[in-house]
């Protein structure tokens, strides 16, 4: 259904969003402005872009979708945030602002060697193209609807809009974009639960009484098993997502070191948490408002519909004109952000941890048109996966990104945390436990597609996949570590070998790299 003003609420979103980029494309003379912003950014504004980082449009249309389809299981996730950001304030914000760091994987070459780094970043690139094909994917459903343009041409070309905004602007331009785009995408999101309720006989009440009627308020049930989404699993799932997150990825530690001093970086990450929760818990409540309201106002087209597609639904027949577009705008901002930031991280990878490491000698110049070329490719994956996610089945995109990272995980969190908190494990162990990871992680992808003979076949779900590969690399490396223990000097690369005032201070980037 076309709708005229819906279109120029995105368009006047979109050329705002284009103009920031190119304003800030000319400042990017060097790979550290281009990566990094020169290390001078402020924690508020950090804080605010990782919240806009994490905030996708997998949280504006599939965790709606998830509470509408199920409950509220895949929330309880979201309550082990805060324990694990006093974690990284306490101890990896410290860590990853000793020396020059510009990747996160170089400091495991620091700690275990090449190959262990290069595995770490390899895994990050394969998890980063599936997010940026399931953003995609989703933020071009509503535009679907609003234009009645077959969905894969919206996924070409809003995926050409983003990838030229974000090739050229930067890190500058993604974090002072992510700011604008966060504060729309959260009015998008109120707007859009206030006008469910306004419409409602009962108001507020009325979606608490439905939403308690059905169940939808569940959390998941509460006993123990391997074989369903239970309480404790998606809690421990959210724990170990989490520390993953705040440890090892990129798009995080690269904002912890982009922040202009140590302080900033860690007020950045508090932010970011009390932020976080209400947010995540407000789209939440938005698909219990929208379950209710269409047991008020039943639908034969929306009974028929995949989950992902009812809200975009709603917001196409249910609000005013140019409203419409104004939230379709907040989906296309939590989008963007999330793009931009992902499509940085995969070219600061590429080129720091691959192109640098193992090329030839080059001028930062050419290491600078590299990385540009490098978020051009990462552009034409993510096109490319968001066309093939039209055609895989799945009950949610959020459960669809549970299981993906899930099974792609392979043991990174548990590499980062022995190298923070052991000085015993060495090269030699770690990759022994990353191998039997890796082994165990295949078997259970195996599983989770039903590829096994019945006589092999566990009753696992897969959420588990990843805590189980981690809590099983995680001893075997130190085992081996008991027989083959650590050689390589230490000095600043773990909680115990920091210098005094190091976790309190405020070191400088300007410090020389980790030692070996």
């Amino acid at each position: 259904m076309f709708r005229l003003w819906d279109l120029v609420a995105i368009i006047l979103f979109l050329a705002g969003m284009a103009g920031m980029g190119l304003w800030f494309a000319r400042r990017n003379t060097s790979t550290e402005a281009y990566f990094l912003g020169n290390r001078s950014f402020p924690g508020w504004a950090i804080g605010i872009s990782m919240l806009g980082t994490s905030i996708s449009s997998v949280t504006f249309l599939a965790i709606p979708a998830a509470a509408y389809v199920l409950d509220y299981r895949q929330a309880v996730t979201n309550l082990a945030l805060p324990f694990v950001a006093v974690i990284a304030l306490i101890f990896f914000i410290p860590l990853f602002r000793q020396g020059a760091l510009t990747s996160a994987y170089e400091y495991l070459e620091k700690r275990f060697g090449v190959l262990v780094r290069s595995y770490a970043a390899l895994s990050f690139l394969v998890l980063q193209v599936v997010r940026l094909a399931m953003i995609l994917y989703l933020v071009s459903i509503p535009i679907e609807g609003m234009l009645g343009i077959p969905i894969l041409w919206i996924i070409i070309v809003g995926g050409a809009v983003v990838s030229v905004y974000t090739v050229f602007g930067g890190i500058e331009a993604v974090i002072w974009t992510d700011v604008v785009q966060t504060f729309i995408l959260l009015g998008g999101g109120l707007l859009c639960l206030g006008l469910m309720v306004w419409e409602l006989p009962g108001g507020f009440g009325q979606v608490i009484e439905i939403g308690t009627e059905f169940n939808k308020f569940s959390l998941g049930p509460m006993r123990g098993g391997f074989n369903e989404r239970t309480f404790f699993a998606v809690l421990l799932l959210g724990l170990v997502n989490f520390t993953n997150e705040y440890a090892s990825n990129q798009n995080v530690v690269q904002r912890y070191i982009a922040s202009k001093s140590l302080r900033e970086a860690r007020k950045a990450t508090l932010i970011c948490m009390f932020m976080s929760v209400p947010t995540w818990m407000s789209f939440f409540f938005l698909g219990s408002c929208m379950f209710a309201f269409y047991h008020v106002f039943p639908e034969p087209a929306v009974a028929a519909m995949a989950a992902d597609e009812v809200l975009p639904h709603f917001i196409l027949t249910r609000t005013p004109p140019f409203v419409g577009g104004t939230i379709i705008a907040a989906c296309l901002a939590a989008a963007m952000s999330s793009q931009s930031s992902s499509i940085n991280a995969i070219s600061t990878i590429c080129t720091v941890d691959f192109v640098k490491r193992f090329g030839r000698p080059r001028t930062d110049r050419e290491h600078l048109v590299i990385a540009k070329l490098i978020a051009g490719a990462a552009s034409v994956l993510m096109i490319g996966g968001a066309i093939l996610i039209c055609y895989i089945p799945k009950e949610s995109m959020n459960d669809f990104g549970l299981i993906i990272g899930s099974l792609f995980g392979g043991g990174v969190l548990s590499i980062f945390l022995l190298g923070f908190f052991t000085t015993r494990v060495g090269n030699c162990a770690v990759i022994t436990g990353t191998a039997v990871a890796l082994a165990c992680n295949f078997y259970l992808m195996l599983n989770t597609f039903g590829w096994l003979p019945p006589v092999l076949a566990l009753p696992v779900h897969s959420y588990w996949t990843t805590i189980i590969v981690n809590a099983v690399s995680f001893p075997v490396a130190y085992g081996v570590a008991l027989f083959r223990p650590n050689r390589r000097n230490l000095e600043r690369l773990t909680v115990w070998t920091l210098p005094p005032g190091s976790f309190g201070g405020n070191p400088k980037p300007g410090l020389p790299a980790m030692t070996e």
